[in-house]
């Protein structure tokens, strides 16, 4: 497994847990009781118990009494939800061989448990599946910490080195703290530990806001465990206290993957039953007013700022401008039949395919030209945390009237206020809220599309 593919632990650890979950539960069930009703209650409440208990919450530097801990306490409750079936739904029903059963489905899940913790960290000692990592700073802390780093390589972390003011030796220095950025930008570094001792307040906020800008995971060593702040949760790398950023709602991949099959779902319905019929009437209306394609595309800033062609119903004559000038009040190069789409946003609807195809989402911070990027990302502060997620059909600032022609400098800046809001707070919720407020505001017409 490479290292960029972590992100399937997780999925993987489920998947295998279900399926001998489920295996177990189909080999002793007598075929009058294994219906779809049970299978479902019991795989249901293994997801929600694990929810709950953090079952897999397991990081490379979780340790190992920690997994057990988790372990019981998932068994346990699932133990008692197990039997909780038969007094709510099957009472007086006894299945044969239940010690057996449930002897066989807890071992299975207690063994693959310790054998997947155990060859992942044999693979790490192989030097697979690792993090790039460095160190700003030179407290104690820091010290403790990269001696954990070499004595541990199941762990699967590579030191690439340290910078510092201060400590200025070694064969792991590699320059001054001001040489640090440039070194991560050219290196593959995937995590950075930073000793709050050797930063001023202003440059850790710096720090952060790179480690943001640049996808790089900012952690902090504080010199006493008392040291916390806001936004940050204490981790332990065996009794070494580090603060980290608190994750992100998509970097849980749960909800990742449960946004994603929204979309699907929802892009495939709107696809059906409104963008089919819909496209012939617009293909008549607009090939009748002017010469030129149905679809107009236009590349566009996606999911860590990757360019994609993002499709849209034309609403105006053929012209040059199209790609790099914003249509703007008055704009005479929007046709009759473009105004009315444009006022409607029924000229969005083709993006619906962008969302199947993977490169939008149903809701999300909307997707700048490339022209507008490269412009805003030098003046608007923190300007590329938008692109942390796949940009959406319709947004938060897009429901709250921020939308139209950009006249000043501001406008961007609400605009990608509301985005990081948005990124931050996310819930599916607030995404039905902002669906049904969209539908809302295009019946009545919106103000500023022009």
């Amino acid at each position: 497994m490479k290292k960029g593919y972590s992100i399937l632990l997780k999925p993987i650890s489920v998947l295998i847990d279900l399926l001998l979950i489920n295996s177990v539960l189909v080999g002793f069930y007598e075929a009058a009781y294994l219906s779809f009703t049970p299978l479902l209650y019991f795989n249901f409440s293994w997801l929600l118990i694990a929810f709950y208990t953090k079952f897999y919450h397991v990081y490379r530097y979780t340790k190992l009494t920690r997994v057990v801990s988790l372990l019981i306490t998932q068994l346990g409750i699932f133990f008692l939800a197990y039997f909780a079936y038969f007094s709510l739904f099957e009472e007086g029903v006894v299945v044969e061989n239940q010690t057996t059963l449930l002897l066989i489905l807890f071992s299975s899940l207690i063994l693959f448990k310790i054998l997947f913790v155990y060859f992942l960290r044999q693979y790490r000692l192989k030097g697979k599946n690792f993090r790039n990592v460095v160190i700003i700073g030179g407290n104690q802390s820091l010290k403790s910490i990269t001696t954990l780093f070499h004595e541990r390589t199941y762990l699967g972390y590579n030191l690439l080195g340290y910078f510092s003011d201060k400590h200025n030796h070694g064969e792991e220095y590699l320059g001054t703290i001001s040489d640090a950025v440039d070194f991560i930008l050219t290196h593959e570094v995937d995590e950075i530990y930073c000793s709050i001792s050797e930063f001023s307040e202003e440059d850790l906020k710096k720090m952060i806001e790179f480690g943001n800008t640049h996808q790089k995971v900012v952690k902090l060593i504080p010199d006493s465990k008392g040291v916390f702040s806001k936004g940050m949760v204490l981790e332990y790398y065996d009794y070494i206290p580090v603060l980290s950023m608190k994750k992100l709602p998509f970097d849980n991949p749960v909800i990742k993957y449960s946004k994603r099959l929204f979309d699907i779902v929802f892009s495939t319905l709107l696809i059906v039953f409104v963008l089919s019929w819909i496209s012939v009437i617009l293909f008549i209306l607009i090939k009748l007013e002017s010469k030129g394609p149905l679809i107009f595309k236009q590349h566009r800033d996606g999911l860590n700022g990757k360019h994609f062609e993002c499709y849209k119903f034309r609403s105006m004559g053929m012209n040059k401008d199209a790609h790099e000038i914003q249509a703007t009040k008055g704009d005479m190069r929007v046709t009759k039949i473009g105004k009315f789409i444009r006022k409607t946003s029924i000229d969005e609807l083709p993006q619906f395919i962008n969302v199947l195809l993977g490169d939008m989402s149903v809701v999300g911070p909307r997707p700048h030209m490339t022209s507008q990027s490269k412009k805003y990302a030098r003046v608007v502060d923190k300007y590329f945390m938008r692109n942390l997620v796949k940009p959406g059909v319709t947004g938060l600032a897009q429901v709250r009237g921020l939308r139209g022609e950009i006249e000043t400098d501001n406008d961007m800046n609400n605009r990608v206020r509301m985005d990081i809001f948005y990124i931050n707070n996310w819930s599916f919720v607030l995404d039905v809220k902002i669906i049904f407020q969209t539908i809302f505001n295009a019946a009545k017409g919106e103000e500023k599309a022009y």
